[in-house]
């Protein structure tokens, strides 16, 4: 992969296509690299995503690792891109996406979870609270692997952005923005 020389839109990191090791973000047009996620976190969020797919509501869809425009910026501008651990996104967003070969869109996700790790603490849960907070998705799930294991739910809140409700332990329940109950013991593989 060639790394650009100067800061790209959505439309310039759509074109990159696929990295060769890793994975990459985007923050103010700059790509971020990750190192391979470890075993442990893709059990985790393989269990978490199987868990939640039985519960959607058929209007909706579970996509694992896959890159949404967080419309933060104009589209000719240095934009914001993330690869959360998971999202529930519309399915007609993803017919968009097959038809026009564009990028799911914030304004088409319901959820987005991220499943922390040691190197990723902050960024989970200070910049992209704070991104996706400002890209108007309506709640986010932080999910800490550490023992206990976690469940932290985020929900708009108007101006104020995200509140955060107390860490959830063994399980998680909500009415919000579906009923949903998740056994947390059962993420290790």
């Amino acid at each position: 992969m060639v790394t650009p020389r100067s800061p790209l839109t959505i439309a310039e990191y759509t074109a990159l296509g696929e990295t060769q090791r890793g994975y990459t973000e985007l923050q103010a047009g700059r790509l971020l690299r990750s190192p391979s996620v470890q075993p442990a976190r893709n059990i985790a969020s393989m269990l978490f995503c199987a868990q939640l797919t039985a519960q959607v509501p058929a209007a909706y869809v579970v996509i694992q690792r896959v890159d949404i425009d967080l419309e933060l910026a104009p589209p000719d501008a240095p934009g914001f891109s993330r690869r959360p651990d998971l999202v529930v996104v519309e399915r007609r967003g993803l017919e968009r996406v097959e038809r026009d070969g564009t990028m799911l869109r914030a304004s088409e996700i319901l959820i987005v979870v991220e499943i922390v790790s040691p190197s990723s603490k902050r960024m989970d849960t200070v910049v992209k609270h704070d991104e996706y907070a400002d890209a108007g998705i309506p709640h986010y799930w932080i999910v800490d692997l550490e023992a206990p294991i976690s469940l932290v739910a985020c929900h708009l809140a108007g101006e104020f952005g995200y509140q955060d409700a107390p860490a959830a332990t063994t399980t998680f329940t909500t009415r919000e923005p579906f009923p949903t109950e998740l056994d947390l013991t059962r993420l290790t593989g």
